[in-house]
């Protein structure tokens, strides 16, 4: 059998064979630079190229290794920033043309945490204006290219992330996710992720010159897309490290205690008002086998209202929105988006003053409920989204559009506003595109969440092996 090109490779795989000086850091990001290269342009993907510095950055840490071995755990391993965190020297444009200009006077600690592994920065991916929209377009980059097809979104608002991961342009792509810029991304491309839950890893940027909502900092996360479950466990080992610029991160460690065996787990494929597609059943069904088959006891339940929780921290997050951000979509934003948040304050009015408070305060409600849900269940295999992978522009074709895409992501937005962990893995393809499961934890049991991934994806194959089998230039 013919060997991979190192661009195809793992990050466990890539840092095993820097650390045994089987190939070194330049060869590795050299490789995966020219790969780069050749692929982006018709992707856009990644919109700042720092192959040139990624690659006298792998000479240096080339040396540093004969002298001393590896600096860390990603030492030599090529990744990917994106665009709306800061990284020293570059610009943290946010998707927005007024925001090219601002210069990150130092990297955020998730990128010091990565390259202080060792990893390697090879470029700054795409992603929609503010961050907010489930596909990845703006007037400043453009528009990036889902790897499988060419109608279909990359996700959003990770969509330059989640291309560049399963089309080969370095195997570790930092993203973040506020309601799900994580996991649609993820799911969209057969990519595995897993949303941190609160407090797990550190958030900040150097640049910025007020404090996020209260509602954005317990509801966004910093987390890495990838290709394979143990290299997104491999990076999170390292992302996790403590920062004090983040007054909510704990310093927990990874891995939790043992669960009881067999380790029992919620299933449900409940969809509620939005009706579920034949190929979200298959996928659902599919996971749950691969679970049993892995010695999982998964048990169909009810879990409490999720359609109501989603749709609460929905509109408390837009109420929030209406207050902190709107100014600035309003000043500096296009009109296509503009018009698109007009359309989200209808489908989702804001809740304002005293309802907002009220609705915050009953955020704990939905917690307890789920606090206890999981003290039976530490794991709830659901469905992501009703339905496969939407159209690339879909959430800009009116109400209806953006009911189809973000409208009907329940269990995204559910998550994020009660602060659990939550990953996507793909067990099973409709029509030649991945389809998609969300397996939601606990906090702090990323590590349980991954344990389930990994369950899954040991029996059904990664999916970027079909996508490179089937070739993605």
């Amino acid at each position: 059998m013919a060997e991979k090109p190192v661009w195809q490779l793992s990050a466990s795989e890539l840092a095993q064979k820097i650390a045994q000086r089987e190939t070194t850091a330049e060869a590795v990001v050299a490789g995966t630079v020219e790969h780069m290269r050749a692929i982006n342009p018709g992707l856009n993907a990644i919109v700042d190229d720092l192959g040139d510095e990624a690659i006298e950055t792998a000479r240096s840490l080339d040396a540093l290794q004969s002298r001393s071995g590896p600096v860390g755990p990603l030492h030599g391993v090529p990744v990917t920033i994106k665009v709306n965190v800061d990284q020293k020297g570059r610009s943290t444009t946010n998707g927005v043309k007024a925001f090219a200009d601002i210069v990150a006077p130092d990297d955020a600690p998730f990128v010091k945490n990565l390259t202080n592994a060792g990893a390697i920065v090879i470029g700054r991916t795409n992603t929609p204006e503010f961050s907010f929209r489930a596909t990845t377009t703006n007037e400043l980059h453009g528009r990036t290219s889902n790897p499988w097809n060419e109608w279909a979104s990359p996700g959003g608002s990770s969509g330059g992330a989640s291309a560049a991961i399963m089309s080969g342009m370095g195997p570790i792509a930092h993203g973040n996710d506020i309601g799900g810029s994580l996991r649609f991304p993820a799911a969209a491309t057969g990519a595995v992720t897993v949303k941190p839950g609160l407090g797990r890893t550190p958030a900040w940027n150097p640049s910025q010159t007020a404090e996020r909502g209260m509602l954005a900092q317990l509801m966004s996360v910093q987390g890495v897309i990838c290709r394979e479950v143990r290299d997104v466990r491999l990076a999170m080992k390292s992302a996790i490290t403590y920062d004090p610029h983040d007054p909510w991160q704990v310093p927990v460690p990874f891995e939790g205690p043992a669960p009881e065996r067999p380790t029992k787990v919620g299933f449900t494929r409940n969809t509620y008002q939005f009706e579920i597609h034949p190929a979200i059943v298959k996928a659902l069904d599919t996971a749950r086998d691969c679970l049993i088959e892995a010695g999982y006891e998964v048990v169909e339940i009810e879990p409490p209202d999720i359609s109501e929780i989603g749709e609460t921290g929905y509109r408390a997050l837009m109420g929030e929105v209406n207050v902190l951000m709107l100014n600035d979509v309003r000043r500096h934003g296009s009109p296509e988006i503009n018009r698109m948040f007009d359309e989200y304050f209808d489908l989702f009015p804001p809740f304002k003053g005293d309802d907002l408070l009220h609705q915050m305060a009953r955020r704990s409600h939905f917690i307890r409920q789920w606090n206890l849900l999981f003290e039976r269940y530490p794991l709830v295999l659901s469905p992501f989204l009703p339905s496969p992978t939407y159209a690339w522009n879909r959430d800009a074709e009116g109400k209806d559009g953006i009911m189809e895409v973000l409208g009907c992501g329940i269990w995204s937005f559910a998550m994020n506003y009660m602060g659990y962990p939550a990953g996507i893995v793909s067990p099973s393809m409709h029509e030649g595109m991945p389809v998609a499961v969300q397996i939601a934890g606990k906090r702090f049991r990323e590590d349980l969440i991954l344990d389930a991934l990994e369950a899954v994806e040991t029996r059904m194959g990664v999916m970027a092996g079909k996508l490179f089998e089937r070739g993605v230039a």
